[in-house]
């Protein structure tokens, strides 16, 4: 039985259909035609079948021995192409519908990051438009071939799911896209991180805006993205089309590692070359642990001195009251203080956890609009 895309394809109909209805209407052979066009009989059979295309001095040649306008005869090829080219397209992308099915598609049409539809055909070409990649072979030399690609640089090949990963990464490009950020000032973005701390300590309603805009005026990209479910990253550092992009997803919840996450990405960019590429809490990819220890460090000092971390040690017993004291002290979060603590195995990690706000809700908001820089 024939498949619809076979059928189709077998009701598709060519202009040379409406050359040869014309010519049986007004009583001319193909041979006179030829004759007639200056052409040899086998091209105007060509012609007729469609195993020909309808050039521009072929659409003038028929206007001069039909009388029908060469534009007719353009637009009729134009159409005719284009259709015979989207089945045919389809036809290929059937073929490929493991690669759709490796991707969390479910959870990216829940995003809004595909349409709404069970259409695999649909879903493949907007998956491809999604990544801007022409097939599924350029989305594999660019995340997933061992050779360096020109635009992504980093290979996904040994993580444990490139797909999923390559998704969250592409949809952070698209957020950065979407926001309207100053020219990068390196000096200016380092300033700006004292601001950022006491927007951290003081928590508003709207910090996640606050941030987004801080980041915008010093020309850094702030985004959120959700978690798929099988790409679990707390954040990503990287320079797309010259703009330096944090991809922040709160994967954690909590404003310790909000934060941490923050400043520790803000590090990279400091820090770190252009043509480097940070993913946070991704196995199977390359990892310089030099350059993350040199941002954990510097995230680390930022939020907590070591001289300030030592009077909080000093200090023990802490108490509620003290811990609080010490947060408005150093205008530090108390959850930072505490998620510190916790890391550093001064105590327990259910000691404390009363001071670590959760973030979650926000931040799925942040990652369902765009901010736009304004100032």
């Amino acid at each position: 039985m024939a498949t619809t895309l076979e059928i189709a394809k077998s009701l598709l109909s060519p202009p040379g259909d409406t050359i040869q209805e014309h010519l049986d209407f007004i009583g001319m052979s193909q041979a006179e035609l030829a004759e007639r066009m200056g052409r040899p009989k086998e091209k105007i059979n060509d012609l007729i079948k469609g195993r020909e295309p309808i050039t521009v001095p072929t659409a003038f040649q028929l206007e001069n021995v039909l009388g029908i306008a060469a534009s007719f005869w353009l637009n009729s090829e134009k159409s005719y192409r284009k259709e015979l080219y989207e089945l045919n397209l389809q036809e290929e992308l059937e073929k490929q519908y493991d690669w759709l099915d490796a991707f969390p598609v479910n959870q990216m049409r829940k995003f809004g990051w595909l349409p709404n539809t069970r259409e695999k055909y649909i879903l493949m070409d907007s998956l491809l438009k999604f990544f801007c990649v022409a097939s599924t072979d350029e989305w594999k030399r660019i995340y997933v071939d061992e050779e360096v690609s020109v635009a992504f640089k980093i290979s996904l090949a040994h993580t444990q799911s490139p797909h999923a990963i390559s998704a969250w990464l592409r949809k952070g490009e698209i957020q950065a896209k979407e926001i309207d950020i100053a020219e990068f000032d390196k000096k200016k973005f380092k300033e700006a991180l004292a601001e950022i701390k006491e927007l951290a300590f003081l928590m508003h309603d709207d910090f996640i805006q606050q941030l987004q805009n801080i980041c915008a005026k010093c020309g850094v990209a702030l985004v959120f993205t959700q978690n798929l479910s099988k790409a679990p990253i707390s954040g990503a550092t990287r320079w797309f089309h010259n703009k330096p992009i944090i991809q922040l997803s709160g994967r954690f919840r909590t404003n310790d590692h909000f934060w941490f996450t923050f400043f520790h990405e803000a590090a990279h960019i400091i820090l770190h070359g252009k043509k480097d590429i940070f993913l946070e809490n991704v196995e199977g990819t390359e990892i310089d642990q030099e350059k993350e220890e040199e941002a954990n460090a510097f995230a680390a000092k930022l939020l907590l001195t070591e001289n300030e971390l030592k009077q909080i040690i000093d200090a023990a017993p802490l108490t509620e009251e003290m811990i609080h004291q010490f947060a408005n002290n150093f205008r530090t979060p108390a959850g930072v203080i505490i998620g510190r603590l916790q890391h550093l195995k001064l105590i327990p990690f259910h000691i404390g956890n009363g001071f670590r706000q959760k973030l979650i809700c926000l931040i799925i908001i942040a990652a369902n609009r765009c901010q736009h820089y304004t100032g």
